[in-house]
């Protein structure tokens, strides 16, 4: 059965799979600049693609995210925040809340539909964590419903994770 996301076809190919690459896109931050994911080779990115601003589950998340800030900025990964609101409403949010994270808004959904996919859910029941390292490639990628949400030491131990497998990539078998 194909997946489709408000009546549009999601290219089972262009699914998010780890060990592959990572599908670039491009979206604005919570200052109205561009943020596309290519552009940012040579660096670990940490996706974390929520449903909405100012909701319970998703304050509670990156509220979360922000109180263990330093554990994040010790992997040296770039934390990235995704949803449909709006530049404006995240600029909000981010004050309000004090939020240290940069938040990307797709307000067509399609960048969600690509990363919080999953063959039994609908991207709007979901939540999802995506690590790709320094080439571009997918390490992490976790699909969860939207009413829980990922553990700040899950997110981070799959960061440095990342990390490992970059430093670690043709190096034999037996050290």
């Amino acid at each position: 059965m194909p997946l489709t996301f408000e009546g549009q076809h999601i290219d089972d190919e262009a699914a998010v799979r780890v060990g592959a690459l990572a599908p670039d896109f491009t979206l604005h931050d919570e200052q109205g600049a561009q943020w596309r994911l290519a552009d940012k080779r040579g660096r670990v990115v940490a996706l974390l693609f929520y449903p909405g601003d100012e909701t319970l589950v998703c304050t509670r998340q990156l509220c979360s995210v922000r109180d263990h800030w330093t554990e994040y900025v010790e992997t040296g990964a770039e934390i990235i925040g995704v949803s449909r609101d709006t530049s404006d409403s995240h600029r909000r949010f981010a004050e309000r809340r004090r939020l240290p994270l940069k938040l990307l808004s797709d307000p067509d959904g399609s960048v969600i539909a690509t990363y919080r996919n999953h063959s039994l859910l609908p991207s709007w029941a979901t939540r999802a964590v995506t690590v790709i390292d320094a080439k571009g490639i997918v390490r992490f990628h976790k699909v969860m419903l939207k009413l829980f949400r990922p553990r700040d030491q899950e997110v981070v131990t799959a960061i440095y994770l990342s990390r490992y497998d970059v430093l670690t990539e043709g190096l034999p078998d037996s050290i």
